[in-house]
């Protein structure tokens, strides 16, 4: 039904559309693009897409930035979404933006009027943004200019004329945008135009009186900058082609990414590692909120019969509201073994960081990490202020290796059942992080039968995909026996979910 309202405010003209583009089309891209949305995993509520149609009825679609500003207002609910949000966005209003005509041509966007040049380079008219009449060498002075003055429209021209001169770009091509940005850049020397900049930067002088060394950081930063924002033209460029080239479903489906709640610890990229380690701290922070209020919702306290008694006189006698006592709500104990040999070892580190974060929700928090032999390293957490410091040390100084570093679950597990059994409480909750992939080694399960006799909960988190569990020298399934759950957990979505569920029940 919103799409019926916008489609009536468009053919009424309250909606401006960009020439050339018909309100039918124009609904099916926003369709397609709150549809693509929620297949990247951002959850768009009816009501939220409602409110986007609400707010482009007062925003022409011909302003860009305003367009996705309001479309990211009202469909956005958390910051750690707006980049896949922006590459969404991208996406589906790849060709109705400067760069290619609204007849899918890759030319300037906007058609030029009478007497009116087709764009801000000399020589690049009907050329359809090449640049033709330029030489390579004119092509790179202006280039340098317009990055001394910083003129974003031109900018804008000189990386529509670089992607159609040097990329090579041909339709039907199976290749990546990644290919196409290298052969551009690499023919624009883009790795020395900040050395160059440097160079006419120091020709036309200063007039600041800053020391020439903080003068000379100051404007290698601010060129870098100029750089990037150059570097993101000439990708949004390539973007453009390819969508007119290949179609917004099949380069939405290409570009997609996981959320950085989504993506798997055991296959981050050092980039989405980093997201992840950004992640943590409010993702703790909400979380942690949540389980103190709803332990504090849960646990009203005893009735306190006398309080009850006596204010029951203002009721004539009935007991109409009763009285608690004030609530002490217990918190648990945790002990954290955790496997970090091999791939599991960015697992382990995650979901360290992600219970110590978390250590106020605790009584107290131990920790061992294992790989043939095991090690307590509760004193690096304790000795550090940074938890990503107390990792570190983890991976670096723990004594881990018995025999030959190849994981041996069942040696660890005896080892702990020697050292720590008696620790253990009926306060004491236990997560065992791991593939429980034990190298065909003895399982010694009997040891978790025993701590699960001794402890309040013992629970396993498994890295790998369900469907892998018990194939190979995988045994998860004979330590599961005798655990009180087996959790899949890939991402932080699940160790948030886990969490949320299990860890305060």
């Amino acid at each position: 039904m919103h799409f019926a309202k916008l489609a009536d405010a468009m053919n009424r003209n309250q909606i401006e559309v960009p020439s050339g583009v018909g309100s039918g089309v124009m609904l099916d891209v926003l369709q397609g693009f709150v549809h693509e949305l929620r297949a990247a995993g951002l959850p768009v509520s009816m009501t939220e897409n409602l409110d986007a149609m609400r707010g482009v009825e007062h925003i022409p679609l011909t302003d860009r930035d305003a367009f996705r500003e309001v479309l990211a207002a009202t469909l956005v609910k958390h910051f750690r979404h707006r980049r896949a949000f922006d590459t969404v966005f991208d996406i589906y209003f790849a060709l109705y933006s400067g760069g290619i005509g609204a007849d899918g041509e890759f030319g300037d966007g906007e058609q030029p009027g009478e007497g009116e040049e087709s764009g801000g380079i000399p020589g690049q008219q009907g050329s359809g943004g090449s640049g033709e009449g330029l030489s390579n060498e004119e092509l790179a002075e202006m280039l340098l200019s317009a990055l001394m003055s910083m003129d974003r429209e031109q900018l804008r021209q000189l990386a529509s004329a670089a992607v159609a001169r040097f990329a090579g770009m041909e339709p039907g091509r199976p290749v990546g945008g990644t290919y196409y940005l290298y052969r551009t850049l690499r023919q624009l020397d883009y790795d020395g135009l900040a050395q160059r900049m440097m160079e006419r930067g120091e020709q036309q002088g200063s007039a600041d009186d800053a020391p020439e060394d903080l003068n000379a950081r100051f404007e290698r930063e601010e060129f870098q900058q100029r750089l990037k924002e150059f570097r993101e033209m000439v990708e949004a460029e390539i973007r453009r082609r390819l969508v007119a080239d290949r179609g917004v479903e099949a380069m939405a489906r290409t570009l997609r990414k996981p959320l950085p709640e989504d993506v798997d610890f055991m296959h981050a990229s050092r980039e989405e590692m980093q997201q992840l380690q950004r992640a943590i701290e409010p993702l703790t922070r909400a979380l942690a909120a949540r389980l103190a209020q709803r332990r504090k919702r849960r646990n009203r306290g005893q009735l306190d019969f006398r309080a009850t008694v006596r204010h029951s006189l203002s009721y004539g006698g009935v007991p109409a509201e009763p009285k608690f006592k004030n609530p002490r709500p217990s918190k648990p104990e945790i002990m954290v073994v955790a496997d970090i040999s091999g791939s599991v070892a960015s697992f382990a580190r995650f979901t360290l960081q992600f219970v110590y974060a978390m250590a106020g929700q605790f009584s107290k928090v131990r920790s061992w990490v294992f790989i043939d032999g095991i090690d307590e390293v509760t004193r690096f957490f304790e000795e550090s202020n940074e938890i990503s410091e107390a990792v570190h040390r983890v991976n670096t100084e723990a004594d881990v290796v018995w025999v030959d570093g190849h994981s041996d679950y069942g040696h660890a597990f005896e080892v702990f059942h020697t050292r720590h059994l008696a620790e253990i409480t009926p306060k004491t909750s236990i997560i065992l992080l791991g593939d429980a992939r034990n190298n065909y080694h003895a399982t010694q399960n009997w040891v978790l039968k025993e701590m699960r006799e001794k402890a309040r909960r013992l629970y396993w988190l498994n890295p790998e995909p369900r469907g892998y569990w018990d194939t190979g020298d995988s045994v998860v399934s004979e330590y599961g026996t005798y655990c009180d759950g087996v959790y899949e957990c890939r991402n932080l979505r699940q160790l948030e979910r886990f969490v949320s569920a299990v860890i305060d029940a």
